[in-house]
């Protein structure tokens, strides 16, 4: 996996992202924002915002920064900000290397993304970074089962995770202990409870 190998896996897959992947990954974007209780007032920073499927579920108040490595992506989020460019913004922007200051956000949400960056432990940093003492940090996404036929299928197509955009192998385990996060909960979420929400808490 590479940073290009993304841009351009997104780029194809940008037109008709929302029609195959909203409603699977729905029910994970829902259980995220409810878990992350904002309130008015509160600064949250997602990180992969995509087509912005998950703006709506953020309740008034709460500023919303979005940031995506893909342009194209990007075009379909902003039509989704709507009225709301007064608390919604988004940037263009690597996750590996966020343009914000240390302290930044009250909270930071990256769904359906740790298994797309080329560094996911680079991606978690970053989070940690922007993120204040005492924060929370949140996570959706699909980690590769231990054993059975899905597994054997996750290790069948990895070597084509620059064409599809992410890793099908990626061990709950490994990026746990990669991660280094101070875990609060995790639940199963999608469909057969295939992808996993991580709730965290930054150090204080």
């Amino acid at each position: 996996m590479d940073e290009q190998s993304v841009v351009t896996a997104y780029r194809r897959l940008s037109r008709q992202y929302d029609r195959f992947f909203g409603p699977v990954f729905e029910q994970g974007r829902e259980v995220a924002v409810r878990k992350m209780d904002c309130r008015p007032g509160d600064r949250v920073l997602e990180v992969g915002v995509g087509t912005g499927l998950s703006l709506d579920h953020y309740g008034d108040g709460v500023e919303v920064v979005g940031i995506d490595v893909s342009p194209e992506m990007l075009d379909y989020a902003k039509a989704r900000v709507n009225g709301n460019a007064d608390r919604i913004s988004l940037a263009l922007m690597d996750a590996q290397a966020l343009e914000y200051a240390d302290d930044s956000f009250d909270k930071v949400v990256a769904m359906y993304v740790v298994s797309v960056a080329p560094d996911p432990k680079k991606v978690v940093e970053e989070m940690k970074r922007v993120c204040k003492p005492g924060g929370d940090l949140f996570i959706v996404n699909h980690f590769s089962q231990g054993k059975g036929a899905m597994a054997s299928l996750e290790r069948m197509v990895s070597p084509l995770s620059k064409l599809v955009g992410f890793r099908p192998s990626f061990p709950l385990d490994e990026f746990l202990e990669m991660a280094e996060l101070d875990v609060v909960e995790t639940q199963p979420v999608n469909a057969f409870g295939y992808w996993t929400f991580i709730h965290a808490r930054c150090p204080a």
